[in-house]
Protein backbone atom coordinates (compact mmCIF):
# COMPACT_ATOMS: atom_id res chain seq x y z
CA UNK A 1 0.00 0.00 0.00
CA UNK A 2 1.20 3.56 -0.62
CA UNK A 3 1.83 6.33 2.03
CA UNK A 4 -1.68 7.81 0.79
CA UNK A 5 -4.02 5.11 0.60
CA UNK A 6 -2.39 4.21 4.55
CA UNK A 7 -3.40 7.44 5.64
CA UNK A 8 -6.69 7.08 4.25
CA UNK A 9 -7.33 3.89 5.92
CA UNK A 10 -5.57 5.04 9.14
CA UNK A 11 -8.71 8.17 9.42
CA UNK A 12 -11.19 5.39 8.48
CA UNK A 13 -10.14 2.69 11.35
CA UNK A 14 -9.79 5.96 13.62
CA UNK A 15 -13.51 7.56 13.66
CA UNK A 16 -14.56 3.67 13.15
CA UNK A 17 -13.10 3.13 16.12
CA UNK A 18 -13.46 6.29 18.27
CA UNK A 19 -16.45 8.17 16.46
CA UNK A 20 -16.64 12.14 17.30
CA UNK A 21 -20.06 13.14 18.23
CA UNK A 22 -21.53 10.28 18.89
CA UNK A 23 -24.49 10.53 21.44
CA UNK A 24 -27.57 11.52 21.54
CA UNK A 25 -28.15 15.30 21.46
CA UNK A 26 -30.09 17.01 24.48
CA UNK A 27 -32.12 20.12 22.89
CA UNK A 28 -32.08 18.52 19.41
CA UNK A 29 -34.22 20.98 16.67
CA UNK A 30 -34.45 17.50 14.84
CA UNK A 31 -33.73 14.18 14.25
CA UNK A 32 -34.00 11.60 11.92
CA UNK A 33 -33.67 7.66 11.26
CA UNK A 34 -31.46 5.72 8.42
CA UNK A 35 -31.29 2.16 8.07
CA UNK A 36 -29.37 -0.23 5.16
CA UNK A 37 -31.36 -3.24 5.21
CA UNK A 38 -28.76 -4.76 3.12
CA UNK A 39 -26.18 -4.88 5.77
CA UNK A 40 -28.04 -3.78 9.47
CA UNK A 41 -26.37 -0.46 9.78
CA UNK A 42 -29.01 1.87 11.67
CA UNK A 43 -27.71 5.34 12.68
CA UNK A 44 -29.89 8.20 14.08
CA UNK A 45 -28.78 11.80 13.42
CA UNK A 46 -29.30 14.60 15.40
CA UNK A 47 -29.31 18.29 15.07
CA UNK A 48 -29.65 21.64 16.76
CA UNK A 49 -30.46 24.35 14.28
CA UNK A 50 -30.42 27.94 15.07
CA UNK A 51 -32.14 29.67 12.01
CA UNK A 52 -30.38 28.35 8.92
CA UNK A 53 -27.07 26.84 10.88
CA UNK A 54 -26.04 23.84 12.05
CA UNK A 55 -25.35 24.83 15.81
CA UNK A 56 -24.86 20.82 16.96
CA UNK A 57 -25.12 18.07 15.11
CA UNK A 58 -24.52 14.02 16.93
CA UNK A 59 -25.19 10.41 15.69
CA UNK A 60 -25.61 7.41 17.77
CA UNK A 61 -26.18 4.31 16.10
CA UNK A 62 -24.51 0.79 14.86
CA UNK A 63 -22.95 -0.04 11.96
CA UNK A 64 -19.47 -1.10 9.86
CA UNK A 65 -16.60 0.75 10.16
CA UNK A 66 -17.11 2.71 6.71
CA UNK A 67 -20.50 3.53 8.33
CA UNK A 68 -19.46 4.74 11.09
CA UNK A 69 -16.53 6.92 10.27
CA UNK A 70 -18.76 8.64 7.17
CA UNK A 71 -20.95 9.54 9.91
CA UNK A 72 -17.79 10.96 12.72
CA UNK A 73 -16.15 12.82 9.78
CA UNK A 74 -19.85 14.12 8.30
CA UNK A 75 -20.92 15.38 12.29
CA UNK A 76 -17.48 17.28 12.22
CA UNK A 77 -17.48 18.89 8.96
CA UNK A 78 -20.91 20.12 9.36
CA UNK A 79 -20.78 21.67 12.44
CA UNK A 80 -21.17 25.32 12.35
CA UNK A 81 -22.28 25.38 8.26
CA UNK A 82 -25.68 26.25 6.71
CA UNK A 83 -28.29 24.22 5.62
CA UNK A 84 -27.51 25.42 2.00
CA UNK A 85 -23.99 24.29 2.86
CA UNK A 86 -24.94 20.76 4.24
CA UNK A 87 -26.76 20.07 0.95
CA UNK A 88 -23.88 21.00 -1.45
CA UNK A 89 -21.53 18.94 0.57
CA UNK A 90 -23.78 16.00 0.69
CA UNK A 91 -24.24 15.98 -3.16
CA UNK A 92 -20.23 16.59 -3.16
CA UNK A 93 -19.57 13.88 -1.17
CA UNK A 94 -22.48 11.57 -2.48
CA UNK A 95 -20.55 12.41 -5.95
CA UNK A 96 -17.40 11.34 -4.57
CA UNK A 97 -18.30 7.83 -3.68
CA UNK A 98 -21.20 7.24 -6.04
CA UNK A 99 -20.54 9.02 -9.09
CA UNK A 100 -17.64 8.83 -11.21
CA UNK A 101 -15.43 11.37 -9.31
CA UNK A 102 -16.10 14.48 -12.17
CA UNK A 103 -18.56 16.13 -10.05
CA UNK A 104 -18.70 19.99 -10.47
CA UNK A 105 -15.47 21.92 -9.17
CA UNK A 106 -16.25 24.46 -6.60
CA UNK A 107 -18.18 24.70 -3.62
CA UNK A 108 -17.03 23.87 0.27
CA UNK A 109 -13.95 21.44 0.28
CA UNK A 110 -14.76 17.66 1.25
CA UNK A 111 -11.59 17.99 3.58
CA UNK A 112 -11.30 14.48 5.28
CA UNK A 113 -14.33 13.02 3.76
CA UNK A 114 -12.26 12.80 0.59
CA UNK A 115 -10.43 9.33 2.20
CA UNK A 116 -13.83 8.11 0.78
CA UNK A 117 -12.87 7.98 -2.79
CA UNK A 118 -12.28 4.41 -2.70
CA UNK A 119 -15.44 3.52 -1.41
CA UNK A 120 -17.28 4.01 -5.70
CA UNK A 121 -15.05 1.05 -6.13
CA UNK A 122 -17.42 -1.17 -4.13
CA UNK A 123 -20.71 -0.39 -4.62
CA UNK A 124 -21.84 -2.00 -1.65
CA UNK A 125 -19.87 -0.03 0.56
CA UNK A 126 -21.68 2.94 -1.25
CA UNK A 127 -24.77 2.44 0.88
CA UNK A 128 -22.44 1.88 4.30
CA UNK A 129 -20.68 5.62 3.48
CA UNK A 130 -23.67 7.96 2.39
CA UNK A 131 -26.57 5.99 5.20
CA UNK A 132 -25.55 8.63 7.68
CA UNK A 133 -25.77 11.60 5.34
CA UNK A 134 -29.37 11.01 3.69
CA UNK A 135 -30.65 10.35 7.53
CA UNK A 136 -29.40 13.78 7.90
CA UNK A 137 -30.84 15.53 4.63
CA UNK A 138 -34.02 14.06 6.34
CA UNK A 139 -33.33 15.64 9.50
CA UNK A 140 -32.90 18.71 7.36
CA UNK A 141 -35.90 18.52 5.99
CA UNK A 142 -38.10 17.10 9.30
CA UNK A 143 -39.06 14.05 7.91
CA UNK A 144 -39.86 11.56 10.18
CA UNK A 145 -40.08 8.27 8.04
CA UNK A 146 -37.18 5.80 8.66
CA UNK A 147 -34.12 6.63 5.45
CA UNK A 148 -33.72 3.25 3.77
CA UNK A 149 -30.33 3.06 1.74
CA UNK A 150 -32.70 0.59 -0.65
Amino acid sequence: MNDLQDLYQEIIIDHSKRPRNFSELAGATQEAQGYNPLCGDRVMVFLKMEGETIRDIRFQGTGCAISTASASLMTERLKGRTRAEAEELFHRFHDLVAGDGSGAPGGPELGKLAVFSGVREYPVRVKCATLAWHAMRAALESRQKVVSTE
